[in-house]
């Protein structure tokens, strides 16, 4: 991570998040850490304000809700929580309103940020497609499952290696990954066939 504060690596014990992931190995919705340490309110409003700015609208703070978020932002930025919860807790945010305009997009900017730093050594593709899950989960345009289904698939297929067991993203053929390309391409080999194909990491999913 660059400025925000280091998740805890595979095998800490995990919070309330979620369990998912093979035995012995963490999702990273697992991780541990103060996620918003370095990030204060009035930064989450200079997320606002930008989001504003872009949309044509005025910035303001919802008098009802406003002054408690943003008491209890400062308040959460010393607690350690999974990387699940913090999400959780940017989606509440969004749900509660404390700006009068695009709350959507400010919080899931703040979960799309965060998250650009923990997932800062995926490649590109995988790391584009994990940063959308997460901001539409924030944002509320995906649901908490469908989240996680994602993010923990994209995980696993970052990590994919010779010998793991894959299968084409519809299902159709399965078989066992010879080897990892220096380009980054997999050789594998389907099931009943003698000979090896050549695919991208995004076209195969594990087979568990």
């Amino acid at each position: 991570m660059t400025d925000e504060t280091e998740a805890r690596p595979p095998g800490t014990p995990e919070g309330r998040g979620h369990p998912g992931g093979d035995p012995g190995e963490q999702s990273p919705l697992q991780a541990r850490a103060e996620f918003i340490k370095n990030r204060s309110w009035d930064s989450v409003v200079g997320f606002n304000r930008g989001a504003c700015a872009r949309g044509g609208t005025e910035h303001g703070l919802n008098p009802e809700t406003g002054s408690a978020c943003a008491a209890e932002w400062e308040k959460a930025r010393g607690e350690e929580v999974t990387f699940l919860e913090f999400l959780d807790f940017l989606k509440e945010f969004h749900r509660r309103a404390p700006f009068l305009f695009f709350n959507g997009n400010t919080f899931a900017d703040v979960a799309r940020q965060v998250s650009a730093a923990i997932f800062a050594e995926l490649p590109p593709l995988r790391r584009r497609e994990m940063l959308s899950a997460i901001a539409h989960y924030v944002a509320g345009v995906l649901d908490r499952d469908a989240m996680i289904a994602a993010v923990d698939s994209l995980w696993r297929r970052a990590r994919m290696s010779a010998g793991d067991r894959v299968r084409t993203l519809r299902g159709s053929m399965r078989g066992v990954i010879v080897r990892v390309l220096d380009d980054g391409r997999l050789a594998w080999r389907p099931d009943g066939q003698a000979g090896e194909l050549v695919a991208l990491p995004e076209s195969l999913r594990p087979d568990l």
